[in-house]
């Protein structure tokens, strides 16, 4: 009788080993998949990125995300896009803000500006002295346009840029650079895109990575 007793034990002891290791081989993984994921940044979930419906041909951009839409994240984006590269224009807050404001008073897209001054001067940090052109503006063999701070070189380029090009059809780096540069070999252009696309998505990979030439009526805010 005690023989069948430890028998039907050891029995049973054996069948809970097999069941918990069955579950444990269906549950596991489950329970592990879950906890290995990380938690929403509740930073960049409070300005919803969206996926963006590109209409270009270029195939790299279709399912790429952006915060520049939602809550307007514009200047901060710009402000980031001055922080990444050490830019002498700060507050860098301020000059995020300055930027757009003048890209919706001047109806273009805010990443115009920001881009041609990093394509001229590495974002100011290459100028004529006390020029405060950071954009290459009215700089040719006849000699060197100045402003008296970096805040009126930006307001005139932005109102000639809008009348002198935009106004006029030109509204691509591409087509742009014809007029503004009309010597480039097409470098100009290409870091013009580069500098825009970076912004876009606040990825400086994706900047290098993807070939498009930007419209610079994209971001056009509606008055």
């Amino acid at each position: 009788m005690k023989k069948l007793f430890f028998a039907y034990a050891w029995l049973l002891l054996t069948v809970g080993i097999m069941m918990t290791g069955i579950a444990g081989y269906y549950f596991y993984p489950l329970s592990k998949k879950s906890a290995a994921q990380p938690p929403a940044n509740e930073e960049e979930m409070m300005r919803v990125t969206t996926i963006l419906n590109d209409q270009t041909s270029n195939k790299q951009l279709m399912g790429a995300t952006t915060i520049v839409e939602t809550n307007d994240a514009r200047a901060e984006l710009v402000a980031r896009f001055l922080e990444r590269y050490k830019s002498p224009l700060q507050p860098y807050s301020y000059y995020g803000q300055l930027f757009v404001k003048l890209a919706d008073q001047n109806n273009f897209d805010f990443r115009l500006l920001p881009s041609i001054a990093m394509q001229e001067s590495n974002l100011c940090k290459n100028i004529p002295p006390d020029s405060y052109n950071c954009l290459g503006f009215g700089i040719h063999e006849r000699g060197t346009l100045t402003f008296e701070n970096f805040d009126a070189n930006f307001e005139r380029a932005a109102r000639e840029l809008k009348m002198y090009y935009i106004d006029k059809g030109l509204t691509t780096p591409q087509q742009i650079m014809t007029k503004y540069t009309p010597s480039s070999d097409g470098s100009w252009a290409d870091s013009v895109n580069q500098w825009m696309t970076e912004m876009r998505y606040n990825d400086r990979e994706l900047g290098r990575q993807i070939d498009h030439d930007n419209n610079v009526l994209e971001f056009v805010q509606e008055k």
